[in-house]
């Protein structure tokens, strides 16, 4: 009965992984990775579930704040070079 919703979160996790593949630019291919984060985090609810497993939640629940936190980095990362570094008052009045 759940297999059907299961190969279509596959199918979603497929498309993620083809658009990350063929984006055009940087933000795509970060938006179309974490698409496939958020999909995972729904493919290992259903698992977990599927196998009457309730700490599966658990793992979801870390993969989706690692995901999270990861977008947010990379994103950071592409805006200003370098991770550590945010925007200041002084940063902004250089430019």
């Amino acid at each position: 009965m759940f297999e059907i919703p299961a190969f279509i979160i596959l199918f979603a996790m497929m498309l993620a992984l083809v658009s990350a593949i063929i984006g055009r630019t940087v933000y795509d291919k970060i938006l179309a990775v974490n698409i496939f984060g958020t999909v995972t985090v729904l493919f290992i609810t259903l698992f977990g579930f599927l196998n009457k497993r309730p700490d599966f939640l658990d793992i979801a629940l870390v993969y989706a704040l690692i995901n999270f936190i990861s977008t947010i980095a990379i994103l950071k990362f592409f805006e200003y070079g370098d991770i550590s570094k945010g925007s200041t008052k002084k940063e902004e009045a250089d430019i």
